[in-house]
């Protein structure tokens, strides 16, 4: 069933107590400019294939936003394909939610960003000026400075001496790098909010030492006039078996526990598993090394079409730093439950323990999760023909022409190239004649008069773009795939050329900008940023501020 609802209806129903999954199908320049408070991102361009992992049970209500231009119409004929079975589309789409007086929000990540300035504001966590720590530095005080975002963010800028240890692991790390208590402990990160909530883990957990947060993290040290590190390697000890490893356990039970926190067996994550009344999501919130399976978007849908969900090689890797921190990119249906695996029930308990604070019902599972056994995963191809649009299962697959046949084809002007990797890397480098687009506007680029020639980073990109043409009436065979897509026509030594400012800015609706440049020694764009963070608060109305159960809130 698709019905449409408009935006008061709406907003009723995100407070009702029951299920609902708000997703926003606009690109993500689209959405970072202006997009409702519970809204989660899943561009047309990914919609299908990802829409299982974002919203996993079939049945929940689905409401799909748009710019009112159409684009979640299209999106909910794929989701009926998909078997979801009660959609409705924002009438109107974001612009008239705007328009019945409720708040459009800028940025990316929005409730988790929202949440961290509550928990300062709330909380009182300490913090610390760039300028003071730098003083602290070059007196030689005793501290550390930890990193609590991920190591590759870490890898492109840190604050000088700096330590990588993303957040879901500083309860677990923590003694180790710091096992003096009265060494200073400082975490950063880029802007506030992960220093913020890094901060405050230790603190909750009980760590003696003197803890702060850097305010304002890299972006502060920089508007400060200091130098940032670049390419720095130190990280905490990954995988390595940390000291008191019980007593670890016991003190993040407690703090789980305190924050109404459940500990589940298997048997009843399993009878949860196969509830097709409720939604459940299961997270592996280890780091990366230790994290077993095959690569989970294909293994995901591998065991979704066989109709089987086994309980450990269904949990879905979501490093537990960034599950609090980016919430929205793994979970998609407000009022689901949330199964939290680690191997030491230490990382998990503390992880759950913030997603119970930002309005999730969050659970911990019993005895932790063993090594799994990598298991094969589905080649990508036939992933595609089974998961979207209405091409039927062994759909011909696209001509491959290789890159000296389609520079041929170029000359002769029997080829047409649309290059759909992300605006900003076409703009870097892309075939001379290549035209930009995507998916939810590749029909109104492409030539019926000749061979289109889809060129892709992603395999499941390009196939769904492909697919949308298909759908629209191409015939297959006028329907190519570049061999080795441009990194092979880079390879074959043929030309590339660059375009800085094409696609212009407008047309860019994948990139949002003033998030990108606060790191490209942009002062304003870092201080944009940082007045977005600090003001999120004041835009919250009732609805919004209640969802969140951070103690004396």
């Amino acid at each position: 069933m698709t019905g449409a609802v408009d935006a008061h209806t709406l907003k009723s129903w995100l407070s009702d107590g029951a299920e609902i999954a708000l997703v926003d199908v606009r690109e993500a320049g689209q959405f970072g400019e202006a997009h409702p408070f519970f809204a989660v991102p899943l561009p047309y361009s990914r919609f299908g294939p990802w829409l299982w992992r974002l919203v996993p049970n079939p049945s929940v209500r689905l409401v799909l936003c748009d710019d009112g231009d159409g684009v979640a119409e299209r999106a909910a004929e794929r989701a009926q394909v998909l078997g979801y079975r009660n959609i409705y589309i924002l009438r109107g789409g974001a612009p008239a939610w705007g328009k019945a007086g409720y708040t459009l929000y800028a940025g990316v990540n929005v409730p988790s960003k929202t949440f961290g300035e509550l928990v300062e504001h709330q909380r009182h966590t300490p913090h610390i000026s760039a300028l003071n720590l730098q003083a602290m530095r070059e007196a030689g005080t005793d501290m550390v400075i930890v990193d609590g975002r991920t190591y590759a963010e870490y890898q492109r800028m840190s604050i000088p001496g700096g330590i990588s240890c993303p957040n879901g692991e500083l309860a677990l790390r923590i003694h180790d790098i710091a096992p003096d208590p009265k060494t200073t402990i400082v975490v950063n990160c880029a802007g506030r909010t992960r220093s913020i909530i890094g901060a405050q883990t230790l603190i909750d957990f009980g760590v003696r030492n003197p803890i702060v947060a850097l305010e304002n993290g890299t972006q502060g040290w920089f508007l400060a006039g200091l130098e940032l590190e670049h390419g720095a390697s130190r990280r905490s000890p990954d995988g390595a078996p940390p000291r008191d490893r019980t007593a670890l356990a016991a003190r993040a039970r407690a703090l789980a526990q305190r924050y109404g926190v459940g500990f589940v067996t298997a048997a009843q994550a399993d009878e949860w598993w196969h509830d097709r009344t409720r939604t459940t999501y299961f997270f592996d919130i280890r780091v990366e090394g230790e994290w077993q399976l095959a690569p989970d978007w294909a293994y995901f849908f591998q065991t979704r079409l066989e109709g089987e969900w086994p309980l450990l090689p269904g949990f879905v890797h979501a490093p537990g730093g960034q599950l609090i921190q980016a919430t929205d990119q793994w979970v998609g249906v407000k009022g689901a439950r949330l199964v939290l695996g680690d191997e030491e029930l230490v990382r998990a308990p503390v992880v759950a323990s913030w997603l119970r604070q930002l309005g999730h019902e969050a659970y911990v599972l019993e005895g932790g999760l063993p090594k799994v056994t990598p298991v094969p995963a589905q080649p990508a191809s036939d992933l595609i023909s089974r998961l979207d649009l209405k091409a039927p299962v062994g759909a011909p697959e696209a001509p491959i022409v290789s890159p000296r046949e389609l520079a041929d084809a170029l000359s002769a002007g029997t080829a047409q190239v649309i290059d759909v990797r992300p605006s900003m890397t076409y703009r870097k480098g892309h075939i001379p004649q290549a035209i930009w687009s995507i998916r939810p506007r590749i029909t109104t680029v492409a030539d019926r008069r000749k061979d289109v020639v889809i060129v892709d980073d992603h395999v499941m990109v390009g196939g769904l773009a492909w697919l949308e043409l298909f759908d629209a009436g191409f015939p297959h065979e006028k329907l190519v795939r570049l061999a080795g897509g441009f990194d092979g026509w880079r390879a074959a030594g043929l030309p590339v050329e660059a375009t800085p400012d094409v696609p212009p800015d407008r047309d860019c609706i994948d990139f949002l900008f003033f998030t990108a440049r606060r790191h490209d020694n942009d002062p304003e764009a870092a201080r944009q940023y940082l007045a977005w963070e600090t003001g999120l608060l004041a835009q919250l109305d009732e609805q919004e501020r209640g969802v969140f159960r951070i103690p004396g809130t």
